[in-house]
């Protein structure tokens, strides 16, 4: 048993959080993480739990995200969205999951994982590439067929990327998470 209260529970404390569309997007991730878990070997109930329960903080207020997750750092405190996985994993706790490796892998989701943590590879590799999102579906397939180390690898990768185009600066946990893949990979920054 994960939690004293089920998933179907859970769910339904999270769609409340939440707008539809964000819910519907849960949905979508949990779905997919369910999927890469099964394909890659992994708890599949696990990552569906930590999947459903990733963006649970995703549309609350800045003043809460705030409260929940005391920014720690200049760039938390100019953008309190990147507060939003640390303020779900304390929202989850809250709700009863004391499961350590499901609430790395919440917490994990906006930042990046360990490269041995698979859950919460999962988990980042669905969020950023459910099919509603219409991208990564190159990402997805590696995952789906078993590949999971080469998406994640890939999915860091490509965030960074993406983040350092638009001139956004990536927070220093997904710095160090990219510098692990790089590292893993053979490659230097």
């Amino acid at each position: 048993m994960i939690s004293s209260i089920s998933v179907v529970d859970l769910a339904e404390k999270v769609r409340q959080q939440v707008k539809p569309e964000r819910y519907e997007h849960i949905l979508r991730v949990a779905e997919l993480a369910a999927e890469i878990a099964k394909a890659n070997g992994l708890d599949v109930e696990k990552t569906y739990l930590a999947a459903i329960l990733h963006d649970a903080a995703r549309d609350l207020s800045e003043q809460q995200l705030r409260e929940l997750a005391p920014p720690e750092i200049a760039l938390e405190r100019n953008h309190p969205l990147s507060l939003h996985g640390r303020a779900g994993r304390k929202l989850a706790e809250q709700w009863g999951i004391v499961d350590e490796e499901v609430l790395e892998a919440i917490e994990g989701h906006v930042y990046g994982v360990r490269p041995d943590h698979r859950l919460g590879m999962a988990l980042y590799i669905a969020d950023v590439s459910e099919p509603g999102r219409g991208v990564n579906h190159d990402i997805r397939e590696l995952a789906l067929t078993g590949r999971l180390l080469e998406a994640y690898q890939k999915a860091v990768i490509c965030k960074v990327k993406y983040l350092q185009s638009k001139g956004i600066e990536p927070h220093p946990r997904t710095l160090a998470a990219y510098q692990a893949v790089l590292e893993q990979r053979g490659e230097d920054c």
